[in-house]
């Protein structure tokens, strides 16, 4: 496929598709917004292209004019005790790039930032903005611990995905947005997320 929009979620035996309403909602909002044609029943196909007896990674794609397709593979949890390894990219994310917000085929500055370092290096990789502030990693949002235990997040004014799981935790009230630099990261707890992986403990690296 082209240009296409993609939802990324995660499917458990028990359970079904974790958070299936926010990725259905997201893929309608932003087939509106790009003109592309309204996805026709996809949690239909979703339901028949999916069965194991164990967790998969779903992958979703939709093409302009409404076709999608659907590809899975095995989902492993990371380890509890591991803590994801940060760096920051010299790549810069475009605030003003309102393409950005919508989860697309269109990946160039995030796949330029992750070639910055090897995955020895660096588990995710951070992009800024033109302004230095903090947007997001290459396939997660940034949460940083605040001295009263909420978690804050880029908000979308900086240039970024509004993520699944970021959505949820702000709907929760367990999140709230606010302004990032690279020096607000220091000495605060750091997790990176998604819908596919959850909460994720993380640390930044400096040179």
């Amino acid at each position: 496929m082209d240009f296409s929009l993609i939802e990324t979620m995660r499917w458990q035996p028990v359970e079904g598709f974790l958070r299936i309403d926010q990725h259905l909602r997201r893929l309608t909002r932003s087939a509106d917004a790009l003109g592309f044609r309204a996805p026709q029943n996809p949690l239909a196909m979703l339901k028949s292209e999916v069965a194991a007896d164990h967790p998969l990674r779903v992958r979703l794609v939709m093409s302009f004019r409404g076709k999608m397709e659907v590809t899975t593979t095995p989902y492993e949890a990371e380890p509890e005790e591991k803590v994801w390894k940060l760096r920051i990219a010299r790549t810069r994310l475009n605030s003003e790039d309102a393409l950005f917000r919508h989860k697309t085929s269109r990946r160039d500055p995030y796949e330029a930032a992750r070639a910055e370092f090897t995955k020895d290096e660096a588990d995710e990789v951070l992009l800024l903005n033109e302004r230095g502030e903090v947007c997001e990693g290459t396939i997660t949002n940034l949460f940083a611990e605040a001295a009263d235990g909420s978690l804050l997040t880029p908000p979308l004014a900086s240039g970024l995905l509004p993520g699944v799981l970021r959505a949820e935790l702000i709907r929760e009230r367990r999140a709230k947005s606010e302004v990032l630099k690279p020096e607000d990261l220091k000495y605060r707890k750091l997790f990176v997320g998604n819908s596919l992986r959850g909460l994720m403990p993380a640390e930044l690296v400096e040179d």
